[in-house]
Formats: structure tokens, C-alpha cells, sequence
């Protein structure tokens, strides 16, 4: 990978960056920018000391789209993740972004966790910013303005909120503008009404943006709420692949709970 620094101790990787109030809930949205990479899975299996976690996965996901991946601990989620993050290679198949086999860290992609990550000697637009490229503050205030922090850029992320810290992780994620964006339960740790706020934050940005999202996520309710599509993972392997096609925002509480169970049916 050319021209990048790779941060996974810090629980990211950031290329060098070379690129140039929430939305109210109630109005309606417009469809995502065409801009997200697709991704394909071809075969893919992983395994780790002869236990196979993900096996022959065929899978794909088309640019811009906003997929959600649910199951049991163990089944293979957060593997799925770092395959398509480039952070580990299959024991066989393939994995592609963009048409390309993935052979590291792809350069247009992010990742965002359930823990911030933030580096408590930095200050907000520090972290934001963390990889220091061209013009790396004006970008780094760009990204923390679009997710309602650009008041709090000269703070330290000791006297943030959770979920405040969860918008800077957002901020940093977006600062390149990535292609595809990586989500392993980000909101997990949150309160209802935070999350429900980062749920409103996350959709108004990848319908912004239109840059490829997977979701890793327990909530299946909160799969069913984002996504276009809900993957369940059960050793290892699709058991199911349902489209979601609700109209945003998802108000119908009955439909919303049908999906939901079908899915928990899945699981």
C-alpha cells in the first residue's frame, strides 16, 4: 500500500490524506451518492489453527450500499470485517474492493469500533486529524463540524461524553472521505437515546457521502433500522440474506418488528 500508515494498535489504519448539525429526522432523504467501492467475496474461508470460522463465503455488496451483518459471538462477524479491511487474508477464496483482490489495507477504507480508540495526549482535532496529511486541520474541522463537534476541536477527549466520543471516531473515519466504512458495533456501548441520535448521524452522513457501509452488530433492531441488507452469520456461513426495503426513516414499527423477528429466527 503506497503513501499509507497503518494504525492498528490504535484500532485504525489511516492512509495519508490527499482529499478536500444533524439533519432532522423527520424530513425526507434523498438517495446515497453513488460513490462507495463494491466488495465480493469469492470462496472465502478463514480458519485459525484448523477451527474454520468463515467457510467458502460467497458474498456481494454493491457500491454505495449499507449492509448489516448480525449473529452469534463466534460466528464469524468481526472476522468478515478485518478480511474486507485487508487486516487479515483468507485461507482460500478471495476478497475484492473496487474489482481489485484485496492484498493489505485498503487505502479507501475505515474502520470504526465500539471502543472511540482516542489518544488521550491528543487533543480532538489531534485525533480527528491523527494522520497528518496536507492540510490535515482544516480537513480534521471539516469532519468534526459535520458531526456537530466543531465547537469542541480544542478539547481533550477526557471531558467528552461516550457517545461525543463516538462522533470524533466518526469525524476521523470520515476525514479522507472513504469508500467503504467498517463499523464492528460501534454503538454498542451507548444509551438508547444516544444511540437512536448516532443512528440518525450515521445514515444522514452515508446518504451524504454515499461511500459503501457494513455494520457489524448483536441489535438486530438496529440492523433492520440502518441497513439496506441483513446478513445473518451462523457457523461460519450465510443462513440468511433479507432485503430490507423500508422507506427511511423506518417509522413502521410493525413492519420494522417482522423483519427483526424473521431475522432472530436466522440467528
Amino acid at each position: 500500500m503506497t503513501n499509507a500508515l497503518l494504525h492498528v494498535e490504535d484500532g485504525y489504519f489511516a492512509p495519508e490524506l490527499t482529499r478536500n448539525s444533524l439533519a432532522p429526522s423527520d424530513l425526507p432523504v434523498s438517495p446515497p451518492r453513488p460513490k462507495g467501492l463494491a466488495i465480493e467475496l469469492k470462496g472465502a474461508s478463514k480458519a485459525f489453527d484448523h477451527r474454520v470460522v468463515l467457510d467458502r463465503l460467497n458474498l456481494t455488496i454493491e457500491p454505495g450500499e449499507f449492509v448489516a451483518v448480525v449473529g452469534r459471538s463466534g460466528g464469524g462477524k468481526s472476522t468478515l470485517l478485518r478480511l474486507i479491511a485487508g487486516l487479515d487474508r483468507p485461507s482460500a477464496g478471495e476478497v475484492a474492493i473496487g474489482g481489485t483482490a484485496a492484498r493489505g489495507a485498503h487505502a479507501g477504507a475505515r474502520l470504526m469500533f465500539q471502543d472511540a480508540r482516542l489518544l488521550p495526549w491528543q487533543r480532538v482535532i489531534g485525533n480527528v486529524g491523527i494522520a497528518r496529511g496536507p492540510n490535515w486541520r482544516g480537513l480534521a474541522q471539516a469532519a468534526l463540524d459535520e458531526v456537530g463537534l466543531g465547537d469542541r476541536a480544542n478539547e481533550w477527549p477526557s471531558v467528552l461524553s461516550g457517545g461525543q466520543r463516538q462522533r470524533v471516531a466518526l469525524a476521523r473515519a470520515l476525514v479522507s472521505r472513504p469508500d467503504v466504512l467498517l463499523l464492528d458495533e460501534p454503538f454498542g456501548a451507548l444509551d438508547a437515546m444516544t444511540r437512536v441520535e448516532m443512528h440518525q448521524l450515521l445514515t444522514r452522513i452515508w446518504r451524504e457521502h454515499g461511500f459503501t457501509a457494513i455494520l457489524i452488530t448483536h441489535d438486530v433492531a438496529e440492523a433492520v433500522a440502518l441497513a439496506d441488507r441483513v446478513i445473518v452469520l451462523r457457523e461460519g456461513a450465510v443462513a440468511l440474506d433479507l432485503a430490507v426495503d423500508l422507506p427511511r426513516p423506518r417509522r413502521d414499527e410493525e413492519r420494522n418488528s417482522q423483519l427483526a423477528s424473521r431475522v432472530l429466527s436466522y440467528v
